[in-house]
């Protein structure tokens, strides 16, 4: 993947594992929309992605985003999803980086290819730069959510059986 952009969800939670590393290793250039840099910095925000998001790596890139038309499968997503959106159909990027499902139903639905945390964390896992069922576990001591059932093929995918 070349050239991706990014909606706050993926950023956050790699952040949040330890991961964050893997993306230059799957992309050669993110971008993000404004919408989504102040998502990552609210105050609410855990402190080590407003950290990060204060002191962005090299290979992220802040980049507005055009207005797109707010059809009804957009006016329901929040405003960093919908201008992640955006930037991405503006740029042709490669891959859109989103979890929140109405949001990759919605790139889809406007011809991006959409991945999420879990994708990226698989792609890694299976190019060796992580260890998927340790980075896995980190996720499910977060807040994301995760169906048991996916859990459970991802981790047999990897070669754990519980």
């Amino acid at each position: 993947m070349r050239l991706a952009a990014a909606d706050t969800g993926p950023l956050h939670y790699l952040v949040l594992i330890g991961e964050i590393g893997i993306i230059p290793t799957l992309i050669d250039e993110l971008l993000i929309p404004p919408e989504v840099r102040d998502e990552m910095d609210r105050p609410q925000t855990p402190a080590p992605v407003r950290a990060w998001i204060a002191s962005p790596p090299l290979w992220l890139r802040v980049q507005p985003s055009p207005q797109l038309d707010t059809a009804a499968a957009l006016a329901r997503l929040d405003p960093g999803e919908r201008a992640a959106i955006a930037l991405a159909l503006s740029v042709a990027a490669d891959v859109l980086l989103i979890d929140d499902r109405a949001g990759v139903a919605a790139a889809r639905a406007h011809g991006l290819a959409a991945i999420g945390t879990l994708g990226l964390l698989q792609r890694a896992a299976r190019r060796g730069l992580l260890d998927l069922p340790a980075a896995l576990a980190l996720l499910v001591a977060t807040n994301f959510r995760i169906r048991q059932d996916l859990l459970d093929a991802l981790l047999a995918e990897a070669g754990v059986h519980r």
